[in-house]
Order: C-alpha cells, then structure tokens, then sequence
C-alpha cells in the first residue's frame, strides 16, 4: 500500500492541485483581489439567499382560474366531439353558468351516441372521472366538475407553473434559485443576489397566456363599446401600448389557437420599417391549425391577445403555411425581449398572486460568513495544534491534507457551480471535524501496530490497511444520510447535503491518499528508520 510509482505520484499531485485551482476564483472574488471583472467569468461557488442577500416571494394560484381553464377546454373539445360523431350530433342552449357546461341534444335519440363521444373527454387519471355525465329533461346533457377533478386539474397546473417560473427566472441571469411547491397550489421563489425584487414580481404575476382568435366582423362597435357582445363572442379591449388603446373589440370566443403550440419566440425587427416585433415559431400541430385558420379566412381581421388584452389586430393577406408568424405592436427593444422570454419560456397555466414578499440584505450574510468563518478558523487551528503536537510529522500531513481538503472541497462545488449556504457552512465546519477523525483513525493504528512490536514501514502500511475500513464505513454511512437528505430536502437542508456529500469524497481523497502518498515518500528518503 505503500509502493507509489513516479506516474502515480503526479496524477494525485495534478489532481489535488488543478481541484484546488478551481477554488481560486472563489476566494478572491469573496475576499475583493482585484477587479470583480476578473473572476466573474470563472467558475465560482455561488452564494445562497441567506448569504447573499435577495428576494423571497410567495406565490398563490387561484383554483377557480384552473376550474374556468377547464371548463372552457370542455366546450371547445365537446363541440369538437359532437361535430366529428358519424353522423354530425346536433347541439343547442349551451350554457356554462355556475361552473357546469350543459348543452340540449336536437335529437333525443342521439343520447347514447353523445355519451359514448363524451366518455373520452371526462375521464380522469385513475378510477374517478374528471366530470360527471348527466342527462336531464332526456336531452339535456349536463356536464359538473369533480372535486377530484379539479385537485388533478390544480396538480398539473402547478407543477407546469413551477417549470415556466424556473425558466423565466433563470432567463433573468441569476444564479441558482430556489423554486418549490408549498402545498396544493402555492410555489416559494427564492433568488439570492436579487437586486430588482420589483422586477421579478412583474414578471411572475404575468401569466404571459398568447391566444390568435378571429375578430366578429358581425359585431357593431356601438355595442362592442356598450360593452355589449353578439351570441358566441366576447369582447377584449386593445393594450395601452396599443395605437388603439381604450378601444375594444368583440372576438370569437372559441375556434381560435393558444401558444401552447409554441415552440419558440425571439425578439426582432420587421424588414419592411424596422419597427420591433417578436417572431414565433408554432410545433406541428400549432402550425397546422395557424395554416387551417388563416386559409379559411382570408382577408378577415384576427386578434393576437396576450393576457386578456389586444396587442393588435391584422389582416390575413394569405394563407400562412410555415409555421412561424410575426407580432407587432408599438414594442420597444425592452418590452419585445421581455414578451419573447415569456413567450418563450410558455405561458404560465395559472395566474400567480404574490401574497408574501420578504427582501433579505446582503449585510445579514456577510454577518453569518464572517461569524461562520470565525468559527471554522478557532476551530481549525486548535485541531491543527492538537494535531501537530500529538502526531508530529504526520499531524503535519493531516494539516497539509485539511487545507488542501478545503480547498478540493471549494473547488468542486464551483465546478459543479453549486450554491453555498449557511446550513453549508456548518457542514464545511463537520468536514473539518470529519477529515481529521480520518487523520486521528489512521494515526492512532499505527501507534498500536508500533506498540505491538512492528517495525515502522509495516506499521503506517498496516494502520492505513486497517484504518481505511472504518473510515469507508462511517463515510458510506454518512454518503445514504446525505443522499436523503439531499433528495428529500429542499432549500438550505439540499445546500448542507450538497457540502457534506462533496466532503465525505475530499476527505477519503485527502486522508487516505495524500497524506500516505506523503509518509511513504518520507520513509522510502530515511531506510534507516525503516528498520527501527
């Protein structure tokens, strides 16, 4: 165990020193060395909200915003349903009042067929439905949400919310937010180093919802503006950034298309008068049903509808076959970079409210690294003197080893780019303590080997053989604890797992690696000690 080749001894020393560089930039950015500029885009180990300052938000979904969601996609799929049927089921009075959909059947023989065409669209995901089926007045079908159906409803909701918020936010720049649910339909946003909180509240309460739907050309704007509109339409009013802002217009309220079929936006501008727009690429499906509705109404007005109001109204000129389509508006450069990342990173299934705002200073951080230093410094120097005194030489080793053992630790987080925490402070502080009960294991066995009678050489290469086996069992026992913890933790508690895993690998490197590598190139220089 003792035999280090000269290949050997340079692959560790390469290793150990190129892990520890990676620890550099993080040292220097921290401590102020030169320029910020220059280690900005170096690997660093990012700090968490409770270290760096920024901004925890609260957010709230709204359950009857997904039950309205649904219960419009039920319409929209029901008439789809009743039109596909062989033959076409004929319908009338649809109403959605009081959250139920219920529509009269013109033919009261068309019962089982309209029930057979509407089991697919109300079954839920396990044994219950998602809608119950009734029939009333033997043509009345009356559709009612369930509440099992709404709780999957919200489910699904939420957890596509937590996915769009992630990519907005890291869209913005920032470094390792913390996104998670917090109960049935509230999500903890948490952004260390945040220095526009404002900014980040504007753009998560905006569900950034993108629908194309065609313009009532039946409608009279004396009623449109009374705010009065024809049977099957609705009215929106045009954005304040509009050229047409304060005015409205009646729309159809079904038949139209949401960008859920997007795929892509990016901002840009129109070659015909430089003017900024955004330009949207739609998926297969999308663009098959933006070709469909722009052949089939030529020459007809269609409102593009982001958030409930209108952005603009246009012509179809011609059919729109490619799959990618324009928006115009009175956009800024900002503003169409803004609607392209929310565009981008999808429309947020449910509008969020921020019903709690807490804003962390970054002073309370640098408070909690300087206290957390301080004790990992008192601490480290009094291990380092016991060390030195108790075991000599080798508890020169141990020292080297603990200081390149942060170091390593240091520099593999920032590979990894993680986040440090508070909580991961004091598992650098158990990883201090942890390597040097390796250091203690090792060199306690080898004062028993000496005590037994062994020379010296067979003495460190028995204690190192024997001590690794209690040092790899209490650290794989420690590698399950961190695992769960960091798999069923969130936040600060995943932040302490990360530290304590990445330190339970440091520290088998550095005791049972380096400081061997260090004590058999010390007794392979001195054969006369061998023999003692």
């Amino acid at each position: 165990m003792l035999d280090f080749p000269l290949w050997k001894k340079l692959s560790l020393w390469v290793m150990t020193l190129a892990l520890a560089a990676l620890a550099v930039p993080s040292l220097m950015g921290a401590g102020g060395v030169g320029d910020a500029s220059m280690w900005e885009d170096m690997p660093q180990v990012n700090l968490g909200l409770d270290l760096a300052g920024g901004s925890h938000l609260l957010l709230e979904a709204d359950r009857e915003d997904v039950a309205a969601q649904r219960l419009e996609n039920l319409e929209e799929n029901m008439r789809l349903a009743m039109r596909n049927a062989q033959p076409r089921i004929r319908i009338g009075d649809i109403s959605t009042a009081d959250g139920r959909l219920s529509f009269l059947l013109d033919n009261p023989g068309d019962v089982d067929r309209a029930r057979s065409a509407l089991e697919p669209l109300i079954a839920g995901q396990g044994i219950t439905n998602d809608w119950d089926l009734n029939f009333t007045d033997t043509q009345r079908v009356v559709l009612s949400p369930t509440s099992a159906g709404i709780d999957a409803g919200v489910d699904e909701a939420m957890n596509s919310a937590v996915e769009v918020v992630r990519l907005r936010i890291d869209n913005l720049g920032t470094r390792e937010p913390t996104i998670i649910r917090q109960g049935s339909n509230r999500i903890v946003v948490q952004v260390p180093g945040l220095e526009d909180p404002e900014g980040l509240k504007e753009l998560l309460g905006e569900t950034a919802v993108l629908e194309f739907k065609l313009v009532d050309k039946d409608a009279l704007p004396t009623n449109v503006q009374a705010g009065i509109a024809p049977p099957g339409s609705e009215i929106y009013p045009f954005s304040d950034e509009s050229d047409f802002a304060g005015a409205s217009l009646a729309v159809e309220r079904l038949g139209g298309i949401r960008g859920d079929n997007l795929t892509s936006a990016s901002p840009g501008k129109d070659p015909r008068d430089n003017r900024d727009v955004v330009n949207i690429t739609f998926d297969p499906q999308g663009a098959t049903k933006f070709a469909k509705l722009s052949t089939e109404n030529v020459g007809e007005r269609f409102a593009i509808i982001l958030d409930g109001k209108i952005i603009s109204a246009p012509e179809f000129n011609e059919p729109i076959l490619g799959g990618s389509a324009q928006i115009s508006g009175n956009f800024t450069p900002e503003s169409a970079k803004k609607l392209a990342n929310q565009l981008d990173s999808g429309a947020l299934p449910v509008e969020l409210t921020v019903v709690e705002e807490r804003t962390v200073g970054p002073d309370l951080g640098a408070d909690s690294i300087r206290k957390g230093l301080i004790a990992m410094l008192i601490g480290s120097i009094a291990v380092i003197t016991l060390m030195m005194a108790t075991y000599g030489r080798f508890g020169i080793y141990a020292t080297v080893a603990l200081v390149f053992n942060v170091l390593i630790l240091l520099g593999v987080m920032a590979g990894l780019n993680a986040t440090l925490t508070l909580p991961g402070i004091a598992g650098f502080v158990l990883t201090v303590g942890a390597a040097v009960d390796a250091n203690v294991l090792i060199n306690e066995r080898i004062r028993e080997e000496r005590k037994r009678g062994r020379k010296v050489l067979a003495a460190v290469e028995t204690g190192y053989k024997e001590a690794s086996r209690a040092i790899y069992d209490a650290n794989i026992t420690n590698l399950i604890a961190g695992a769960l913890l960091f798999y069923f933790g969130s936040g600060p508690i995943r932040g302490f797992a990360i530290v304590l895993v990445i330190g339970l690998a440091t520290t088998v490197f550095t005791a049972l690696m380096l400081t061997r590598m260090w004590a058999a190139g010390w007794l392979k220089s001195r054969p006369a000690d061998i023999n003692i």
